[in-house]
């Protein structure tokens, strides 16, 4: 990778997008939209949205399973983190985790979830498969 380098191109995702995953693929750019709480999957060759769900109040962040069927994404204002199945975009999971988290990634050895919260701790979830 050269940095020094780009291509120039904008994709119409929608408002205020704040984090960004690839599908293992390649195919599909996960993006949160922080101001309306959405996760969106969009399609990078046909450049266009083609799943969206809300997940609460100001998705932040959002970190995808190793075998990518299922996204993980923190809500800061609504305090929680939400599982959300790739397949089909369906919410699977949403839990109160701590005051603003902030932060997430997926450890894919052991399958657990790692949240980081506004205030200074660390919450760690055992994940089960996307059913």
């Amino acid at each position: 990778i050269s940095l020094g380098t780009w291509e120039k191109e904008l994709l119409n995702v929608g408002p205020n997008p704040r984090a960004l995953v690839l599908s293992p693929d390649d195919s599909i750019l996960y993006v949160t939209l922080n101001s309306s709480g959405k996760v969106i999957a969009f399609d990078l060759s046909r450049k266009k949205v083609i799943h969206s769900v809300k997940t609460g109040s100001a998705s932040r962040s959002l970190a995808l399973s190793s075998d990518g069927s299922a996204l993980f994404v923190v809500n800061f204002f609504s305090d929680t983190f939400s599982k959300v199945r790739t397949s089909d975009f369906k919410v699977l999971q949403t839990v109160k985790v701590c005051d603003e988290p902030i932060g997430v990634t997926y450890e894919p050895l052991y399958k657990r979830t790692w949240v980081a919260c506004y205030g200074g701790s660390i919450k760690v979830f055992s994940d089960s498969p996307a059913q």
